[in-house]
């Protein structure tokens, strides 16, 4: 009977140290590459934590906020768990209602049961790139322009 071919697991394992350097090596040169992918990647997560943050609110008839800390990079909101992280390489700005400036960088949007808010926009750049997540203080509606 012939030897059976096939590979030795010192062949396997290079195979996969090589796949794992790709793609250790494909994220940041994509994002090298596209530059406004990261960014454009941020403004939906915070645009949809706004748009939860609002659901939230017309749902179980309370108020909720959307939490922003710019030197931390992070934001929570209220009726969720988790804490999102905002790239580091972004640039942050939060401008919101004076009775909603927790501290130096730190800042919320409220929703009221009606769907109306304090308002508010969030502005993330990078480079020349921009965008400003805006909060309608009267409709609660978020919407993002460039």
């Amino acid at each position: 009977m012939g030897r059976l071919r096939g590979f030795t697991l010192l062949e396997l394992m290079v195979v996969l140290v090589i796949m794992v350097l790709v793609y250790a090596l494909a994220v940041p040169v994509i994002s090298a590459v596209f530059p406004g992918v990261e960014l454009k990647g941020a403004t939906r997560q915070i645009s949809a934590g706004l748009r939860k943050a609002r659901s939230h609110a017309v749902t179980k008839k309370q108020e909720s906020t959307l939490t922003l800390d710019v030197e931390q990079r992070q934001f929570s909101v209220t009726g969720d768990q988790k804490i999102h992280s905002i790239p580091p390489d972004l640039d942050l700005n939060l401008k919101t209602a004076l009775s909603e400036q927790l501290g130096p960088g730190v800042g919320s949007i409220r929703f009221y049961p009606d769907g109306s808010s304090t308002g508010g926009s969030i502005t993330l750049s990078s480079g020349e790139l921009a965008y400003i997540v805006d909060v309608n203080w009267l409709t609660g509606q978020v919407t993002v322009n460039n």
